[in-house]
């Protein structure tokens, strides 16, 4: 396919023709080139002087860092307008996943971002970056945060920039909040918001974060489930045994554990722990409306995953995510391939991802799972085993992974208010299809706590690819997704 130059495929007067297609480009791969785990104290604080000399080189006033010891710092900056009354936040996150450069495809390094011609898996190719300007939307840019969320970053301040550029007037002030621990679940974010809450005063946080609907249409979406974490280790033996000696008389806790998971879950996919759906807020008849609206892309996704059944039997994927789950997120016990031996481990560990939505509390969910195990036998604790524990219990697990800084919980806007339905309008704009209105996204984002120090209400308006590999290897942005995201959220800060 023949590159097209991004003005004609728009068709609209953009900045771009004002300042160099490549300018921008070399700003998004440059800022890719930087090295943010969210771990990596010196990384994310390069990151941070990065993106907060952009914001003040597109036109952003009263640019800082929003910081507290020890933490990676939130960015903050501002556009104030003469005679608006009301104010827009908007939100992405610079910091990024871990990686292990060994997982990701041949010729693709983490931070070293590459042009694609599509996508790798469906025989996409590397090309060198154009010097013309010209670039094919089906193009894909390759690298750690490439999707999930610099291209969010980049795409708020390439917005406002185009605004500020054409010498248009919003009818909001306009704020921006870049967090820099969002991928290590924003553990200081509460303590920022509380000793900034009237800086960060607001009517709508707008958040960038995420990918659009598996249909490629533009999403809306008004709210995120919350998220927590069980860490389960089941203990026997103090050492390893043969398995030819011991086995059918040694307790195996390999075989213990995926019994006590197994007792989780029915066979249609519903958590079978006592109380764990009792306390979910209904969705509202708007959010029915919307939902029962999305298209179907369930039968696309199966094809497209290589999978023939789904875990919730008779729900679609859009029904699936608007419900709280459980999940397995990884085992562990012996070894396994060519280092597997006829043994008999001495502990089985598993960590659990639970998904909340509006009306579950994450520690009160977490409980119910203990609850649960403690029905079948465990004794918990949350240490090593003591050789008096081993010898007064029959069947002991740790569990870690509690209490209140252990997650967060679910966060929900009504599509009824006034302001939602300007974003909607505004979104709409920007498409001539039916972009899709979705109550809860599946992903999890700290929203809650926006909402609980701030009482901000949020909608999120993401831009990613669906398939884009976030949080995995070979991490991606299709080109024509990022600049459509540009164009949706200029129309978010241009609305009425």
């Amino acid at each position: 396919m023949r590159p097209v130059c991004i003005f004609l495929l728009f068709g609209v007067q953009s900045v771009f023709a004002q300042r160099s297609l490549n300018e921008r480009m070399n700003e998004f791969s440059a800022l890719l080139s930087l090295p943010n785990i969210a771990s990596d104290s010196a990384g994310i604080r390069t990151n941070a002087h990065v993106v907060m000399d952009l914001m003040s080189r597109k036109g952003i006033g009263n640019v800082q860092e929003l910081s507290l010891d020890g933490a990676p710092p939130a960015l903050y900056g501002e556009v104030k307008v003469p005679g608006a009354e009301k104010t827009l936040v908007f939100y992405a996150h610079y910091d990024g996943q871990p990686v292990n450069p060994a997982q990701w495809a041949k010729g693709l390094e983490p931070f070293k971002p590459l042009l694609y011609t599509g996508a790798i898996d469906k025989g996409g190719k590397p090309i060198p970056f154009p010097s013309d300007g010209n670039y094919d939307p089906d193009w894909r840019i390759y690298g750690r945060s490439a999707s999930d969320d610099k291209a969010g970053v980049m795409a708020i301040l390439d917005a406002w920039e185009e605004i500020n550029m054409e010498g248009k007037k919003p009818n909001y002030n306009i704020k921006f909040f870049f967090d820099g621990e969002e991928e290590a679940g924003s553990p200081h974010l509460a303590a920022i918001l509380q000793r900034n809450k009237e800086l960060l005063r607001s009517d709508l946080w707008i958040i960038c974060d995420g990918p659009v609907h598996q249909s490629g249409r533009k999403l809306v979406f008004f709210g995120v489930r919350g998220d927590c974490h069980l860490d389960l280790t089941v203990y026997a033996s103090k050492r390893p045994l043969h398995s030819g000696h011991y086995g059918n008389w040694a307790p195996n806790p390999a075989m213990m554990l995926v019994k006590l998971l197994a007792s989780m879950k029915d066979d249609q996919g519903r958590v079978t722990i006592k109380g764990f759906y009792d306390d979910v807020t209904p969705l509202s008849p708007t959010e029915k409306k919307a939902l029962a609206a999305i298209p179907p892309v369930d039968e696309q996704m199966k094809a497209e995953l290589g999978i023939r059944e789904t875990e919730t039997a008779g729900l679609t994927l859009s029904e699936a995510i608007n419900q709280p789950s459980l999940n397995i997120n990884g085992m562990a016990s012996g070894n396994v391939g060519k280092i597997s031996s006829n043994q008999i481990p001495t502990f089985a560990t598993a960590v659990l991802d639970l998904r909340l939505v509006l009306g579950n509390d994450y520690v009160r969910q977490q409980q119910k799972v203990i609850d649960h195990i403690k029905t079948k036998g465990y004794h918990v604790i949350d240490h090593e085993p003591t050789d008096a524990e081993r010898e007064r219990y029959g069947k002991i697990i740790k569990v870690t992974g509690l209490g209140e800084d252990g997650g967060y919980n679910a966060q929900r806007t009504s599509m009824d208010l006034p302001i939602a339905q300007n974003v909607i309008d505004a979104v709409q704009s920007t498409s001539k299809d039916r972009i899709v209105l979705l109550p809860s996204m599946g992903g999890s984002l700290p929203l809650y706590v926006l909402e609980k120090y701030l009482g901000a209400k949020t909608i999120s308006v993401p831009i990613a690819n669906h398939d884009n590999n976030q949080h995995a290897e070979n991490e991606n942005i299709r080109l024509g997704n990022f600049f459509e995201g540009i164009r949706s959220l200029k129309a978010v800060m241009l609305m009425k």
